[in-house]
């Protein structure tokens, strides 16, 4: 990867000329054009003399909505790296049924949208869309400004969680996770397996220890500008860099695709890096569980039992549910450590939250319903949606240890509810927190409007968005 700076995928401008050499925007809806033919998101191009104009196809103008707009600027940012084009205008009439809501959607689309992962082909050209805006929007200047930089955070994110694993491990990671916090002015701290091991944490060491590259807990920290100096906010991210299962081996078909196991990490340090270039005023803490989850003759097998850093131990059912695990830790130590007013995890955990709720909503466990209401309405408005799922008292008894405390399985009936109810057991009620089961909508199997295929950064702009309401 290049240098990490804050480098915006493209350059706004407000001005009251139109640039004949880029292309203008226009937005049709079909109440205004009567085309009832077309489809939502449908584009085309003309140029005629020395007028450049993309069209797109908005659909009805009554069922034009937030999530609408971004999902249009997004098919812009998609169409005009596909036809190469480089400069856009927004002119006056461009968002003429566009309140100011609707308009910076778009525009979050569009810099969302404008995103390639081609780090590893031979051409790989940067592209920067010059976005030349009429001076009519200017009082939405800050307001771009700072969805821009949110924007970056998620790409940043994609980029990493894109990364295959020969090329991100959990040594790699810390190492460039280290790279960001100098970057963007973050505290990094960093837990080897040696300290990792001695301090207790046998739930990350153990999931770990299989592999070459040794489990990191990698510890950022933004300090935010709160006078009141409150109690940090924590997020703790699951981070398993590959997953093949372990000795619980996954089949050929499920075990493709497992470097995506690392996406509610990327969630924790997208969050922790917007943060600092908005300037939030509250303090957070990411705490990253990045491990391996190997073969070999030092890895963990079925039956084990293992020692958490809490003291609680786990009779081991199966190891390929080790994501609950490295969590437990991360989860205890950032308890311990910094006594947080609210703790929220993000993880691709379980293949049972795809079954329950596809890949539209992400699953939300929580201790606290003020907390569980404040992240829903957050993801409502974000496009980042969830759904509450049950953690009543019963699930225990599925997951309670016939020779330990806990069991990390209680098979399959309520599979997403079991890995939900372990985790509660390592977060007193006395902290509000929330689980979010990110495993049907951390990555993409299509390009869709401003999603890639691949990682997509979720969770990122939802966390923001709950952290601004908070302010």
């Amino acid at each position: 990867m290049n240098s990490i700076v804050f480098n915006p995928n493209a350059e706004i401008s407000f001005i009251d000329e139109i640039n004949t050499e880029s292309f203008s925007l226009e937005i049709k809806f079909e109440d205004l054009i009567h085309v009832p033919t077309q489809k939502f998101g449908e584009l085309n191009w003309s140029i005629f003399e020395n007028k450049k104009v993309i069209n797109i196809f908005a659909g009805k103008l009554e069922k034009f909505f937030t999530e609408s707009a971004r999902r249009i600027g997004g098919l812009v940012a998609t169409f005009m790296i596909k036809h190469k084009i480089n400069g856009l205008n927004i002119n006056n009439e461009t968002f003429l049924n566009f309140s100011d809501e609707l308009i910076l959607a778009f525009f979050e689309g569009l810099f969302l949208g404008n995103f390639k992962f081609d780090l590893y082909k031979e051409k790989n050209i940067e592209n920067i869309i010059s976005c030349h805006v009429s001076t009519k929007f200017i009082h939405l200047k800050t307001d771009i400004e700072e969805i821009q930089k949110t924007a970056f955070a998620v790409n940043l994110a994609k980029t990493i969680g894109q990364l295959p694993a020969n090329i991100i491990n959990p040594v790699s990671l810390a190492n460039l996770v280290k790279d960001i916090s100098e970057s963007f002015d973050l505290n990094f701290t960093c837990l080897g397996e040696d300290e990792l091991e001695a301090m207790g944490a046998h739930g990350i060491f153990s999931v770990g220890k299989g592999s070459q590259s040794q489990p990191r807990m990698i510890i950022l920290e933004y300090k935010g500008n709160d006078p009141l100096n409150n109690k940090p906010i924590a997020l703790v991210g699951k981070a398993i860099t590959f997953d093949t299962g372990g000795y619980s081996l996954k089949s050929v078909d499920s075990i493709k695709g497992m470097k995506f196991d690392k996406l509610g990490g990327m969630t924790v340090i997208g969050t922790l890096v917007a943060a600092a270039l908005l300037e939030l005023p509250q303090r957070i803490i990411g705490v990253i569980c990045a491990a391996e989850n190997m073969i070999s003759d030092h890895a963990y097998r079925p039956d084990d039992i293992i020692r958490t850093l809490s003291g609680k131990t786990v009779e081991i059912i199966t190891t390929d549910a080790e994501g609950r695990l490295v969590l437990a830790d991360g989860i205890t130590y950032v308890k311990d450590q910094y006594s947080p007013s609210t703790l929220i995890d993000f993880a691709t955990l379980t293949g049972g939250i795809v079954t329950a709720l596809g890949t539209v909503r992400a699953g939300l466990f929580s201790n606290n319903e003020s907390l569980a209401n404040a992240l829903y309405s957050a993801g409502e408005s974000t496009g980042e949606k969830l759904w509450q799922m049950p953690l009543d008292d019963e699930y225990f008894e599925f997951i309670k240890g016939d020779d330990a405390d806990l069991k990390n399985s209680g098979g399959r009936l309520g599979h997403p509810i079991m890995g939900g109810i372990f985790l509660k057991q390592f977060v007193n009620d006395q902290i509000p927190w929330a689980h979010i089961d990110i495993a049907g909508t951390a990555s993409s199997d299509k390009q869709e409007y401003y999603k890639p295929k691949g990682a997509n950064g979720f969770g990122i702009r939802l966390m923001i968005k709950y952290l601004k309401n908070l302010s």
